[in-house]
């Protein structure tokens, strides 16, 4: 008698653990079963018509919650397929769009250092390499700044821009590529000049219309591109009108997502990364706007191509008066002008050398240095030098420390940060450690000798 005792008492924890608390739904699915078994052995329930009633309720609605769950995993599991399929598709198109370009890049390269040639069909290749690298370039903007909005990493600047110059900008940027492809390129503004300032992150706004125009550029083989904008209420309202093919109705709103390539049957005979819309999507909600696209119905006779919309806050304010829109920024360099010490803080070789064959003509001496280190004792040794041409990722001690730490014995000396990484916000922090200015990576000749003639007259033409 004791032996089943005991026999009993050890089982007791193994049953406490194998209870488990008894859903909702199980209760439900007993007390069907509890009917069901009183139904069918012929005993009166022993629940009231009113319990029943309410037990067959609440089956019903569970019963409806689990088709709903359902349907939403089945719609989950969808979506998450079309996902994968898209981003297998995307990646496919990346490598398509990188290996494209750098097959021009290294091909033409190849050719011209093995075959002989005359000058103009060297300039030729010389001219297929450049765009090759520019369109390649444009790839990696595109994917870097999809990268950032689905990391959520990008932030808003907010300062006063004229919205006027941002427009002529983009007209005057990409007139001569309307005119090689014959198309008629125009703008139009909608307000005078000394009401267009307001306050928006302008770079955002320059990314979404020269994606907008870019495209429209592209996908319209005759015809005419329009870019402009008008106020409305308390927005604005920018538009990029084309003649080209137009844009089906089941794809007007698919073209803004994600890893999606526009209309595919179109744009497969085009070359982009797919991504500039799903970026000007971003953007522009990330500044209070909605982006659209309409077919036009009759604007170019025809009835031929589309126009896209997108809408900003209108944040008005009063610029100061001194402000002259007509300021050329960039002066020539005088070619026989010399004089200019120069520091090239740059690890990378080839960088290296690019830069000083970039500045070799403006300088009478140059410098160089490869660490943070070298270059604070570099200035601290020779303090007649006039310009540092400042690499931010540089070991022992990086460009914003290194110009930090120059600022502090050296005032007059101007630094223009260079950097690869090319991340918002670098030229705001490259401002704050002491630097007069910042060019990305990679660099504009003329854009960077425009740069160094503002701050230094004697190389510029009167």
């Amino acid at each position: 008698m004791l032996k089943d005792q005991t026999a009993t008492t050890k089982t007791i924890p193994n049953m406490k653990k194998q209870i488990k608390p008894i859903s909702k739904s199980d209760k439900l699915r007993q007390a069907a079963e509890l009917l069901v078994n009183k139904k069918e052995s012929g005993h009166k329930p022993s629940l009231s018509v009113s319990e029943t009633l309410k037990i067959i309720h609440e089956l019903e609605i569970h019963q409806l919650e689990l088709e709903m769950q359902n349907e939403e995993l089945k719609k989950a599991r969808e979506k998450a397929e079309e996902n994968e399929r898209l981003k297998s598709s995307f990646l496919a198109n990346m490598s398509h769009e990188i290996r494209t370009p750098m097959n021009g890049i290294l091909g033409f390269t190849q050719i011209l250092k093995t075959f002989e040639m005359n000058e103009e069909e060297r300039q030729n290749y010389i001219e297929i390499i450049e765009k090759s690298g520019i369109r390649m370039l444009n790839i990696i903007n595109d994917i870097i700044s999809i990268s950032k909005i689905e990391s959520q990493q990008v932030e808003i600047s907010i300062a006063e821009t004229n919205i006027n110059e941002q427009v002529e900008y983009i007209y005057h940027f990409f007139k001569l590529e309307a005119e090689q492809k014959k198309l008629n390129l125009s703008f139009k503004n909608d307000l005078p000049d000394e009401k267009a300032f307001f306050r928006t992150d302008r770079e955002k706004v320059y990314a979404i219309l020269t994606n907008l125009v870019k495209n429209a550029i592209k996908f319209t083989p005759t015809g005419s591109v329009e870019l402009g904008y008008s106020l409305k209420d308390d927005f604005i309202e920018f538009f990029v009108r084309d003649s080209g093919p137009g844009i089906p109705k089941d794809q007007q709103e698919i073209i803004f997502g994600r890893f999606i390539q526009g209309t595919r049957k179109l744009s497969q005979n085009y070359e982009g990364s797919g991504l500039g819309l799903s970026i000007s999507k971003a953007y522009t909600e990330m500044l209070g706007g909605k982006i659209r696209v309409e077919n036009n119905a009759s604007h170019n006779g025809n009835g031929a191509g589309s126009t896209f919309f997108f809408t900003i806050s209108a944040i008005p304010f009063n610029p100061p008066k001194s402000i002259n829109r007509n300021e050329n920024p960039g002066k020539k360099i005088n070619d026989k002008a010399r004089g200019l010490n120069i520091l090239i803080v740059e690890d990378d070789k080839i960088s290296r050398m690019l830069l000083n064959t970039m500045v070799k003509d403006l300088s009478k001496n140059i410098f160089n240095a490869t660490n943070g280190i070298e270059a604070v004792n570099v200035c601290r040794n020779n303090p007649e030098i006039d310009l540092v041409l400042m690499d931010i990722n540089i070991p022992k001690r990086n460009g914003y420390e290194a110009t930090r730490e120059i600022r502090g014995f050296n005032r007059k000396v101007k630094i223009i940060a260079q950097t690869a990484y090319a991340l918002e916000g670098d030229r705001e922090k490259s401002i704050a450690v002491g630097c007069n200015n910042y060019v990305s990576k990679p660099i504009n000749r003329t854009g960077l000798r425009s740069m160094i003639s503002g701050y230094f007259p004697k190389l510029t033409k009167a």
